[in-house]
């Protein structure tokens, strides 16, 4: 990494919050919004998609079913390698267009991935869960709809000990602080920034020490899924996107407005944060290995 990528790998050490966004699809995932949360927001940031994709069709070689669902699985995660999020699934199965959610629970059986969306729940501790999709028809599929309602309900049981009580003995419950959809897509084109109770992100913002805009970033993220022939250009500038509230403690302006995310969440952490912020004001770019004894203590 070259000095810009430490000096950023530093200040993101000082930010302890987290955020989980939630589709069906390999591609679903806006990586415009991972890649605002993981490089500007300096956040833990992750994709949970229900499904591998190997329902799908490919543009890039003969692979189809359980072969194209282990090519869009490296494509995942290739693009997470670039945008600075992580990756989670459930062992719903891609089954090609489904008419409904109906649809999809009864060939994905419903409680089995509700219980995966559960656990990554519980393992990942999200702060805040942004889903692509609606809870209902208007996602357009089977799986979209599906994927938010299994969110949904996932955000109040997972805080629940009698639920899955064996997750419970590994991960301990959870309570998500909130829950927005990522709106402003065909579902839902009139939202704008004087909506009321709607977050605007701007992920067109120029990062300096990475040399690149967070949607350039996400362009070069989005283009690792090559069996789709899915990309986007990047661009610099002012590019808004839409959160409307889906469920939880209600946001103002700031999706993370009331979330500790310093060091005070860990115990005896104040210590750690102090250390963390002194490297990062004697950080010099010039000779970053100056840094190490200050990373060390």
């Amino acid at each position: 990494p070259h000095a810009g990528q430490l000096k950023q790998k530093l200040k993101k050490l000082n930010v302890l919050g987290s955020v989980l966004y939630v589709a069906a699809h390999p591609d679903d995932e806006n990586t415009r919004i991972i890649s605002l949360m993981a490089n500007d927001k300096l956040l833990e940031t992750a994709y949970l998609s229900m499904t591998r994709g190997d329902g799908g069709q490919n543009l890039i070689g003969p692979e189809i079913r359980d072969l194209l669902g282990l090519i869009r699985t490296q494509e995942l995660l290739a693009a997470r390698r670039i945008d600075g999020g992580q990756q989670f699934f459930t062992r719903a199965i891609d089954f090609g267009f489904s008419k409904s959610s109906d649809e999809a629970f009864k060939i994905w059986n419903k409680d089995e991935i509700l219980s995966d969306v559960i656990k990554v729940f519980r393992q990942y501790q999200p702060d805040v869960v942004i889903t692509r999709f609606p809870p209902d028809a208007r996602a357009g599929h089977g799986h979209h709809t599906g994927s938010a309602m299994l969110a949904l309900v996932a955000f109040d049981l997972a805080s629940k000990s009698e639920v899955h009580p064996q997750q419970v003995k590994e991960f301990g419950t959870w309570q998500v602080k909130r829950l927005y959809t990522n709106t402003g897509r065909w579902w839902n084109t009139t939202n704008n920034e004087q909506t009321p109770g709607i977050i605007t992100l701007n992920v067109g913002e120029f990062n300096p020490l990475l040399g690149k805009s967070v949607a350039e970033i996400a362009a070069l993220s989005s283009s690792q899924h090559k069996s789709q022939g899915w990309g986007r250009a990047g661009q610099r500038g002012y590019d808004p996107e839409f959160l409307e509230y889906a469920k939880g403690e209600k946001a103002s302006k700031d999706l993370f407005e009331g979330i500790d995310m310093s060091w005070n969440r860990v115990k005896d952490g104040s210590k750690v944060q102090a250390l963390v912020t002194k490297a990062i004001a004697n950080f010099n770019e010039e000779d970053p290995a100056a840094i190490i004894p200050a990373v060390f203590e």
